[in-house]
């Protein structure tokens, strides 16, 4: 089992870019430290919900900080990216890291970065699978043309080439993001792994694992593919010596920044959405996922992967909002909760 933190750089009320920023690196570092095994990195543009607008700067600067860590993006966007400019980033981070750089990416959602970024709302709605498959095969090829709906050039040399990695490894992973049966088919027909989101809980994540293994099998991925997909569990972990004080600290802190976060969220069609009740939804997270004694933790990971067959893990950590609890979060998960799995 591989168990690694989650980061926002989540801005919570009274506090300032800059503090949020801070507790993310710091609480990256500490994850080494502490023996965690990745760091996952969100991106958001323009909402307190995340601070961080890129996740693959921002793990550039964490392989540079780190010497084992693993760091991945959770995730780029790609409607709002060009696919050969994040294909040549991770092929830079992949190759100067030594091959501890994954890549997850998503489609984000109907968002004003649209407008912002130039790419419309046609590059969320439909974009997505062109935007994916031009990627990969700038991560696997030796050169690249295009003639699609969204982009088109001539063929060009992909340099750097991720295999020029001296580990030997082809390139660096790719992980999508799926929350829906159309994202877990996109990703299974190209034998790619999933990151499942933290809103969902075990019987779900288990219902879209055996989608992708059925959709892995009618597109011909070969059979230790399937078997080996390394998927990858968004979730929440907070410690105490009493559960009842670790819900307690993710009551007091998580609604006031899940509210002023999914607020500060601007359509680009101006169409409607609902917004989940802050207060319910941090009582459902701590209901799912990994929130109480160092004890209760680990049982609850061993469960998730017991039922699901996911054995990667990305927790949020920073749901105190206070950068020392969540060093010490960190901290006692690598020391009190780890050992457990073996």
């Amino acid at each position: 089992m591989h168990v690694g933190s989650f980061v926002l750089a989540a801005r919570f009320p009274g506090q300032g870019d800059g503090e949020a920023l801070h507790r993310a690196v710091r609480s990256a570092e500490v994850a080494e430290e502490a023996g965690l095994d990745t760091v996952w990195l969100a991106e958001h543009h323009f909402v307190p919900y995340g601070t961080c607008p890129s996740a693959i700067t921002l793990a550039a600067l964490l392989l540079g900080r780190t010497q084992r860590l693993r760091v991945g993006t959770a995730v780029s966007v790609l409607p709002t990216a060009h696919p050969v400019a994040l294909g040549e980033q991770a092929a830079l981070l992949h190759i100067t890291s030594g091959g501890r750089f994954s890549l997850g990416v998503g489609r984000g959602g109907p968002w004003v970065d649209l407008e912002v970024f130039g790419s419309g709302l046609r590059a969320y709605e439909e974009g997505f699978p062109e935007s994916l498959d031009l990627l990969m095969r700038w991560l696997r090829e030796p050169s690249v043309a295009a003639a699609g709906d969204r982009f088109g050039f001539r063929e060009v040399p992909v340099v750097p080439r991720p295999s020029e990695c001296l580990t030997g490894v082809e390139g660096p992973e790719v992980v999508v993001a799926c929350t829906s049966p159309a994202s877990v088919r996109l990703a299974a027909e190209r034998g790619l792994p999933m990151l499942l989101g933290m809103h969902v809980g075990d019987e779900e994540k288990a219902e879209m694992v055996a989608l992708w293994r059925e959709h892995a099998r009618a597109a011909g991925r070969p059979a230790d593919e399937i078997h080996g997909a390394a998927h990858v569990s968004a979730g929440v972990c907070q410690i105490a010596d009493r559960r009842t004080d670790a819900v307690e600290t993710l009551t007091k802190a998580m609604p006031g920044w899940l509210r002023q976060g999914l607020e500060a969220h601007v359509t680009v069609d101006g169409r409607h959405r609902a917004m989940r009740d802050p207060l319910a939804y941090t009582e459902l997270l701590c209901g799912l996922h990994p929130v109480g004694t160092p004890r209760l933790c680990a049982d609850r990971l061993a469960a998730t992967s017991e039922r699901t067959g996911i054995s990667r893990f990305a927790l949020l950590v920073e749901g105190s909002g206070d950068l020392a609890a969540t060093e010490e979060n960190v901290r006692r998960l690598g020391a009190e909760v780890l050992p457990h799995l073996g």
